[in-house]
Order: C-alpha cells, then structure tokens, then sequence
C-alpha cells in the first residue's frame, strides 16, 4: 500500500506539492524530513501523511510559538 503526504495551508486549506508516492511510512517520513523547509517556505503548514486513503497523522511545518 502506497505511503504519501498531503499539504495544507494555514488556514487548513488544501495546497499543491510533489506528488510522491512511497513504499513505506519510514520512507515517507525520511523524504520529509529532507524536504519540509522547502515546503514550508512555499506556503504549506502543515502536512499528513496517507496510506492508501487512510490519515496516519497530521504534523505541523510552523515553527513553535514562544
């Protein structure tokens, strides 16, 4: 079962990025952690994380308020 993630705005709305599909969570969770800044600089807040069609979990890209 195909492992990918799905991006969201701010505001929770949906937003576009890389459409990649992984074979496993532990390689989805890896290309992430390579690539988050980038996304989060093109305006995603916060990402989840998919199997199949199933939410594993949701996971913010904002930096922790002080």
């Amino acid at each position: 079962m195909p492992w990918s993630w799905r991006y969201e705005s701010a505001d929770g709305g949906p937003v576009n990025g890389p459409t990649e599909a992984f074979s496993s969570q532990a390689d989805a969770e890896s290309w992430i952690g390579q690539t988050w800044r980038e996304l989060a600089a093109t305006g995603v807040a916060s990402v989840l994380l998919v199997e199949d069609e199933r939410v594993e979990y949701r996971m913010s890209l904002l930096p922790v308020a002080e």
